[in-house]
């Protein structure tokens, strides 16, 4: 960095590093941040003038991961900030394989910082301490943040280092002039606030410990050494040094020398900045020093403020950090507004939020109005204000809004001036740029509690950390809450938090140290809210963490017409539009830690409103799941019952319009509602509705989900004495089994299921349990006790008149016969089947019984009408999409085709039938069995990678089933073969 010589550069250039990098040309900013041209200059800037070679640039830029054209985009950006900031070549040179920035160091805050400082401490060396103290607290003034601020690479990272230690060095030689001025209280402040940024720093407790004494509070000048001394045994295993020994022995015999001497403050004192700035106030609260990520979101904030209409609002949940982000940009933009910077607490969550005839008076006072000269009228004050600011380059803060109304006489009258504003809720009628804050990430969240506990502490507790974040959600007052405890807690292991917030009914009340804590943040809120609205709220609470669909909150409020209350939650920040659906409707949800609070506040509602209230969604959801059964093919396992919801019709059909795709985005949610009404004791509401998701769920195979449905709902099932529901989910278990091959179990649940139907008189769920028994018995070898259980199901579905059980018993049967060699038995009962099917119109189980006689075809060497049914099959599974089906006869037509000697089609078919495997949970047999066949055709092609390839993936699948050690076995000898 030269020294002196502006050549190239436009006057009026600044850099700023203390902080987000930024740079300004007079009053405009440039830029700032962490964008990747305003990386490229911090590295140029870190050259302090010399050659930064092209690849240390792209180092700092992108660390081990550069892209392909990072040559090209470092010259891109280069070319950017010359463009932006007007640098000539002799600012910004180009020098062989590099790039140069050649600026004088006073245009750089860092080094006027370095400059300032080092002339604070020759004046002190020279006891001037006023000219030490003036130069001192401009040097300070520079900061805006933390350094680099979002930048992670190591050279900054050092840089950044380096320079905190000279701001503690300066800020800690500050408040040493302080108490030497005998400013104790002042001091004592100070030293709060910078002994919690740097606890283990023992001159700062030295100080603290004077300054405390001084000020006539020498229990509090005692406490301080106990405490230190306890944090340094406890935390680093050492004693403290013989200075802070030393201060204690003499507090203790109260020595007089503690007292003096006392500097003399001379009567005025000059100021090192331009007057305009002296004069210029800046209200601003004191930046966080740990303020941690939110680069895009801050970066945003100085954009809006920078630009027209210079009116910003920072929006989110309680506790998310709208008030510190709002300060750190107003800190970071001071620059920007030299005639000052104004703060104000709207008291918007407050039971009084502040008026704007209250508010008007004070900023007047702030703005130079003494006196009498302040007008008595509202609007003589809002006349005054409009005409002071609109020539004037203001920044106004206003904190806690609590809507438009209250600040719209606050506004600036032009765009010279700027305003920032922080609010719980989102005001959408205010002209301003919205930045809706979320939580933090996973990595900020970690660097938050990191930079309040330490660096150490985490990283040897990985896991726990993790789970501690987890139960926080992220959300920073929380992180906050939970780093102060641990802070004051230096022998826990992040463990016992882990332990103490476990529990959800207790986490939130476990969320408070001091006066800080989550549910005095969330109480704020939840006052504010019509009543409607807060009842909302907390009948949420009842729900699980799933996003929910928009009409959830009406029908627990038994007013389906509810868009206004939930308008106004999501106004509050209290719910959030957290996505869309695949039909395009939007989801929403409650963060963790809202919602636990939520469950709180539905805890005080009487039981009878939580069961009637639950009772409401659980029936909807069931009408939704039946009406969109409906809409499907037809299925074996469908419960029929009567069903009802206070959604509209035609709101139900549109729903439902696209039933697959319904179930595919409300599934979980759906599992969520069977274990709430099975919590609250709906018995016949939780089984019901896992009875309903069989079809769906029998369709896309997923068999986890079906299994979890029905474990949710049969204890409850059971405790209330409810056979035909225990009857209904034990079938439902025993299918589930059996596409499992677990058919032990599977016989268990089938005969208790067969007992208790026929107990209660349900004769199609006693159907369906003995023809679950058949398939066992089929799946055994047993083909006689397979028939006789088919034949007693079929004498009930024909007699009940269950069409499309009747045909899938006809089929079941042409099973058995054709294994028996009874082929034109087999023939018959398949084509008894087809004829019920296509008279009841069941598409699904037409395709079913063609995949079946494909199987008679092939027996009687007929390959090609073989192929031409299975293909007749595929089509029809195909537009059910039914991929686990479709899988099952793609396996058929690869067989087929080997019958032929067609391998390239055989291969295809086999090959397409292991993808929709994949995606089927429960189908390894199948998949298996197709690899295996994958594997003999490549290795008899001579085609060795490919045979390894199939078959290591078979032997995997086959080694994971208990009772497949033949296919085992047969597989890895092929493979041994192979290798």
């Amino acid at each position: 960095m030269a020294d002196g010589d502006s050549g190239g550069l436009v006057p009026g250039t600044r850099f700023g590093v203390l902080g987000p990098v930024t740079a300004w040309v007079g009053a405009r900013r440039v830029g700032v941040g962490c964008g990747k041209p305003m990386v490229v200059l911090a590295a140029l800037l870190l050259g302090r003038g010399d050659v930064v070679d092209r690849a240390a640039i792209i180092d700092f830029v992108w660390g081990d991961r550069p892209p392909r054209s990072a040559v090209n985009l470092v010259q891109k950006y280069v070319g950017e900030l010359r463009r932006a900031l007007g640098l000539g070549d002799a600012a910004l040179a180009v020098v062989g394989t590099g790039y140069a920035l050649r600026v004088p160091a006073s245009v750089v805050d860092s080094a006027v910082f370095t400059d300032l400082v080092r002339r604070g401490r020759a004046a002190r060396a020279a006891g001037d301490l006023s000219s030490a103290e003036r130069h001192l607290g401009a040097a300070l003034a520079h900061w805006r943040g933390v350094p680099f601020a979002g930048i992670d690479a190591p050279a900054a990272v050092a840089e950044r280092a380096r320079l905190d230690e000279h701001r503690v060095d300066a800020a800690e030689l500050l408040v040493e002039i302080a108490v030497g001025f005998g400013e104790n209280a002042a001091a004592v402040a100070d030293l709060s606030r910078l002994v919690e940024q740097n606890p283990y720093r023992e001159r700062l407790r030295e100080l603290q410990v004077l300054a405390l004494y001084r000020a006539g509070r020498r229990a509090d000048a005692l406490a301080v050494h106990r405490d230190v001394r306890r944090l340094l045994v406890d935390e680093l295993g050492t004693e403290p040094g013989p200075a802070l020994v030393r201060l204690q022995e003499q507090v203790l015999a109260d020595d007089p020398a503690l007292l003096g001497p006392v500097a003399e403050r001379p009567a005025a004192v000059g100021d090192l900045s331009a007057p305009a700035a002296a004069a210029a106030v800046c209200q601003l609260p004191a930046d966080l020093p740990d303020f941690t990520g939110r680069a895009d979101e801050l970066a945003e904030v100085l954009d809006a403020i920078g630009a027209e209409p210079r009116t910003c609002l920072v929006s989110g949940a309680p506790g998310v950090g709208k008030s510190t982000l709002a300060l750190r940009a107003a800190h970071a933009a001071r620059a920007d507004f030299p005639d000052g910077q104004l703060h104000l607490d709207l008291a918007g969550t407050s039971d009084a939020p502040r008026p704007p005839a209250e508010v008007l008076p004070e900023l007047l006072r702030a703005l130079g109005v003494t006196g009498t000269s302040v007008p008595t009228s509202a609007h003589e004050c809002a006349a005054r204000y409009r005409s002071l600011l609109a020539d004037r380059r203001v920044l106004l803060v206003l904190d806690d809004v609590a809507s438009v109304a209250q600040v719209r006489p606050l506004l600036p009258p032009t765009g010279r001036s700027a305003v920032l504003l922080t609010s719980r809720q989102r005001l959408p009628d205010l002209l301003a740029r919205h930045v809706a804050l979320d939580v933090l990430d996973d990595r900020d969240a970690f660097r938050m509690l990191a930079g309040i506990v330490g660096q150490r502490r985490v990283a040897t507790e990985p896991g726990d950390t993790a789970a501690v974040l987890r139960a926080c959600g992220h959300l920073p007052l929380a992180i906050r809450i939970v780093g102060a405890r641990l802070a004051s807690r230096g022998t826990w292991p992040l463990a016992v938090l882990v332990q103490r917030l476990a529990d959800s009914s207790r986490r939130i009340s476990e969320l408070r140290v001091g006066e800080l804590g989550v549910r005095a943040s969330f109480d704020l809120s939840l006052r504010l809210l019509p009543p409607a609205a807060a009842r909302g709220f907390a009948l949420l609470g009842l729900l699980g963490p799933e996003p929910q669909p928009g009409w959830v909150l009406g029908v627990l409020l038994g007013e389906p017409a509810s868009e206004e209350v939930l308008d106004q939650l999501v106004d509050a920040n209290l719910v959030r539009a957290v996505d869309t659906d695949a039909l395009g409707r939007p989801r929403y949800r409650l963060h963790d830690l809202l919602r636990a609070y939520a469950a709180e506040a539905v805890a005080a509602l009487p039981e009878a409103d939580r069961r009637a209230a639950v009772s409401r969604l659980v029936a909807t959801w069931l009408h939704l799941a039946d009406q969109a059964t409906d809409l499907m093919y037809t299925s074996l396992f469908r419960v029929r019952g009567p069903t009802a919801s206070i959604l509209p019709a035609d709101q139900v059909r549109h729903l439902v319009r696209d039933p697959l795709a319904w179930f595919d985005t409300e599934h979980p949610t759906l599992l969520g509602a069977i274990a709430l009404a099975a919590d609250l004791g709906l018995a016949e509401a939780a089984w019901r509705l896992a009875a309903a998701m069989v079809p769906y769920h029998d369709h896309r195979a997923m068999l986890t989900a079906w299994h979890r449905g029905h474990e949710l709902a049969l204890p409850a099932t059971r405790a209330a004495g409810d056979h035909r529901g225990e009857a209904t989910l034990l079938r439902g278990l025993g299918q589930l089994h059996v596409y499992r091959d677990e058919f032990a179990t599977a016989g268990a649940e089938f005969r208790r299921a067969a007992h208790l139907a026929a107990e209660v008189g349900d004769r199609l769920c006693l159907a369906l349990a003995v023809a679950g028994l058949g398939t066992i018995a089929r799946h055994e070898d047993r083909p006689d006790d397979a028939a006789e259980h088919a034949e007693a199901a079929l004498r009930i579905a024909v007699a009940g008149g269950h069409g499309a059980l009747e045909a899938q018993l006809q089929a079941s049967l042409g099973v058995v016969r054709l294994a028996q060699g009874r082929t034109a038995e087999a023939e018959d009962f398949f084509r008894q089947a087809l004829r019920v099917a296509h008279d009841t119109g069941d598409r699904h189980r037409e395709a079913t019984v063609r995949r079946h006689l494909s199987a008679l075809h092939r027996a009687h060497g007929r390959p090609l009408r073989a192929l031409a049914t299975l293909r007749d099959a595929l089509a029809i599974f195909t537009s059910l999409d039914d991929r686990n089906c479709a899988a099952h006869t793609l396996m058929a037509l690869g067989r087929t085709y080997l019958d032929l000697g067609d391998r390239a089609p055989a291969v295809e078919a086999l090959r397409t039938a292991v993808e929709l495997f994949r995606g089927v949970v429960g189908e390894p047999v199948a998949q298996a069995t197709c690899l295996r066949l994958l594997g003999e055709l490549a290795l008899a092609d001579g085609n060795t990678a490919a045979a390894r390839t199939h078959l290591t993936a078979a032997t995997t699948l086959w080694d994971a089933l208990p009772d497949r050690t033949e296919e085992a076995v047969a597989t890895r000898a092929l493979l041994a073969g192979v290798e």
